[in-house]
């Protein structure tokens, strides 16, 4: 095994091992890092024309955008679940237009928007979450 492929396998474990011992206030940390980073890599494979690179990583983060809002209890979270809904959904129309019309504003638009709700979601104590 090569080196490269020994550090995907071993960057592949050890993010299986941290997704299954984390809190589920972790869990959605690590998603919005996710989606964060993907942003990112789209912004940097748009930056080299790599259009291909980009639409994977776009489609990835619109991905875990959709995790992120499966992942909202309307019951117990009320107003502010059906405001993150309501903002995911538009982080995502963001994200497909940002694929679309190859749009590094559009891309750094929903970066922000999420920058924001991890900063809110950071600060909340992780027992507040259960």
């Amino acid at each position: 095994m090569n080196n490269a492929n020994a550090l995907k396998e071993y960057q592949q474990t050890s993010a299986h091992s941290g997704v299954m011992d984390a809190s589920p206030h972790r869990l959605i940390q690590m998603l919005l890092d996710g989606a964060l980073s993907r942003i990112l890599s789209a912004k940097g494979a748009l930056k080299q024309n790599d259009i291909a690179k980009k639409g994977e990583q776009i489609g990835s983060a619109i991905s875990i955008v959709d995790g992120l809002k499966a992942s909202l209890d309307f019951k117990q979270g009320g107003d502010i679940s059906k405001n993150l809904d309501a903002l995911y959904e538009y982080i995502n129309h963001i994200l497909l237009q940002a694929n679309i019309k190859s749009d590094e504003a559009l891309l750094d638009e929903a970066g922000q928007l999420l920058s924001q709700i991890k900063m809110g979601w950071d600060a909340i104590a992780p027992n507040a979450t259960r």
